[in-house]
């Protein structure tokens, strides 16, 4: 998502995960989903990814199955990725916003600096991938598809010739990662 507020994410551009594929990834799923994103950050934005996994609680803040999942996830993609930047549970205003982050996830290296949103679900990821589209006028580029062992990646039928060239760079980039 390239938006139009260059103080979120990298200069404005966050990558989100999943918004298109997996209905409702177990914590391994949504471990290794974090794991591929923040490869994908490395690799598009030649930056080192900072990975939140939302939630509709911070740190705590609620008890619920769906929380727990999450807190499964992180600690699976700490397993993983030992030293990839990761937190969770994270409500999507602590992953973004510096002064909210410090208040509901102080030290972590994450919160209040996401470049990454990892969504719990596929209902979560991909009505907030259109949202910030349509509601705050960013420029989705994608969907990407991660975890294949070649590149492949999807456009839809009303794209345009701007969507097409972008997921055509994109997919140039994943073929020379390997």
């Amino acid at each position: 998502m390239i938006t139009k507020t260059p103080s979120f994410g990298e200069n404005g551009i966050i990558l989100f995960a999943d918004c298109a594929v997996n209905p409702n990834p177990d914590a391994q799923a949504l471990a290794e989903i974090a794991v591929a994103t923040a490869g994908n950050c490395k690799a598009f934005l030649d930056v080192d990814a900072r990975v939140a996994l939302l939630s509709f609680s911070t740190k705590g803040s609620a008890s619920h199955a769906d929380c727990d999942k999450v807190l499964k996830a992180l600690e699976i993609a700490k397993q993983i990725k030992p030293d990839m930047q990761v937190d969770g549970e994270l409500q999507a205003d602590a992953a973004l916003l510096p002064k909210v982050g410090e208040k509901k996830a102080p030290g972590s290296s994450v919160a209040g600096k996401a470049n990454v949103l990892i969504f719990p679900d596929l209902d979560a990821g991909n009505i907030a991938y259109k949202l910030v589209e349509r509601v705050a006028g960013a420029e989705a580029v994608g969907p990407i598809i991660q975890g294949l062992a070649k590149p492949v990646n999807d456009l839809s039928r009303g794209c345009s010739v701007d969507d097409i060239v972008n997921v055509t760079a994109i997919t140039a980039v994943q073929a020379a990662q390997g």
